[in-house]
């Protein structure tokens, strides 16, 4: 059974290079490995989630810059079908340059995000959720984020990626089932992991996780409290990872249980992290 999801937010191109270690004010460095690839937390957990045997479409801003060939390519590769929220757009996609340190796998990032591209309300379109399973939501477009009130109203699933507090998350909460968090996913009088699984809870949202990288998971579910142990791996990359992780809960969590749906996400995403870039991983076999 083909399970189709629609992934809301930051759409990029990222510049990914492999070096020894990111460069020193006024260095000049030679990158060992170097891959082009279409970025930002929903666009990559949605290729993530096309992978596993799914049907997966982005909604974010892209535009007519002849840049966007380069994400249109990428994501038309990896079967992700894109919703433009603005086709007239004619600015370059936002672009992040990634630096890969080579021993550990730790990364660098510069980037502008969709501080410059927002949409307004109103671009959403009227049918975008139509035979949608399940929803995602980076937080990067958060002027669409009625969506999530409408994906309530029609019993669809709604997952956040709180990679970080954004403003205009406290309108979208109300309406999450799963909300799964980095540890730097600290909503306004938060300052712990406690604290953000009480804000969350207050909200009630059923179904809350706070990742925090190779330490095991914590979760809350049905007011039980639990962790997952992530796999232990030697990186190569760790870019990516958090979104991989998302793309890959999506898949599972509609067919297995919270815990569950976690640990296998877990297991993807710690394999992707043995790969240089985001698409590698997918060559090879689990």
């Amino acid at each position: 059974m083909t399970n189709y999801g629609l992934f809301v937010g930051l759409v990029t191109l990222d510049l990914i290079y492999l070096a020894e270690s990111a460069p020193k004010n006024n260095q000049k460095i030679v990158a060992a490995d170097y891959t082009v690839a279409a970025g930002g937390p929903a666009t990559n957990a949605a290729v993530t989630f096309s992978h596993l045997g799914n049907q997966a479409r982005v909604l974010g801003m892209l535009g007519s810059h002849p840049m966007t060939q380069l994400i249109r390519g990428d994501l038309d590769n990896y079967k992700v079908a894109i919703a433009d929220l603005d086709n007239n757009a004619t600015e370059p996609p936002p672009v992040s340059s990634i630096i890969v340190t080579q021993s550990t796998g730790d990364r660098a990032v510069v980037s502008i995000n969709a501080v410059k591209a927002q949409a307004k309300c109103e671009s959403i379109p009227p049918d975008i959720l139509q035979n949608v399973d399940i929803v995602l939501m980076d937080g990067h477009q958060m002027k669409v984020g009625a969506i999530a009130q409408i994906a309530k109203s029609q019993n669809i699933p709604v997952v956040i990626d709180g990679g970080s507090w954004k403003p205009g998350f406290e309108e979208v909460l109300p309406f999450v089932d799963y909300a799964i968090c980095s540890a730097n996913f600290f909503p306004p009088g938060c300052h712990t992991s406690q604290e953000v699984f009480a804000y969350l809870n207050k909200i009630n949202i059923p179904h809350i996780a706070i990742t925090h990288g190779e330490k095991p998971i914590e979760y809350l579910w049905e007011g039980k409290t639990g962790t997952i142990v992530v796999p232990k791996i030697q990186p190569v990359d760790t870019l990516g990872a958090g979104d991989i992780f998302h793309g890959a809960f999506c898949n599972y969590i509609l067919r297995e249980s919270f815990p569950d749906a976690l640990a296998q996400a877990a297991n993807i995403a710690a394999y992707s992290c043995q790969f240089f870039g985001t698409r590698r991983w997918m060559n090879s076999k689990l």
